[in-house]
């Protein structure tokens, strides 16, 4: 899962001269430009404007809302995993040494009776082992 930092920023209330651009929404488009691209290079993405209400005080009882316009920017977080999340290694044991299988799959197959047979180990049926099972 993946965690992300937040960095919440006031948006700029106006624009800044620059060559080429003359008009009012040019200086403004100009200053945020700038101000993602700064951003941008410190790793943090653009995500949304928000405008949100702000109370103040006016005078010694009194209190307006106003409304602040906010650039919320974010970035993947730095911070470790809890255990659970994290992959860990496969630990390695060394190989048994009591256990000895001598020949291949299906001489064992052919030495257990049908009884005591895994599911799915059954030997190779040679011309012998076909006319028998005919037979039956």
């Amino acid at each position: 899962m993946q965690c992300f930092e937040y960095k919440v920023v006031p948006a700029p209330r106006r624009g800044e001269k620059a060559k080429g651009a003359k008009t009012t929404e040019d200086r403004f488009a100009h200053v945020l430009t700038v101000m993602m691209n700064e951003l941008g290079r410190e790793g943090w993405e653009y995500v949304r404007a928000d405008t949100l209400p702000c109370d103040e005080r006016v005078g010694l009882t009194g209190s307006k809302t106003t409304y602040q316009n906010m650039l919320v920017f974010r970035r993947a977080a730095q911070v470790a995993l809890p255990v659970a999340d994290r992959e860990l290694p496969i630990p390695s044991f060394p190989p048994r040494r009591d256990i000895t299988v001598e020949g291949t799959p299906s001489d064992l197959a052919a030495t257990l009776g049908p009884a005591n047979r895994p599911a799915g180990l059954t030997p190779p049926l040679g011309p012998a082992a076909k006319q028998n099972l005919a037979a039956e």
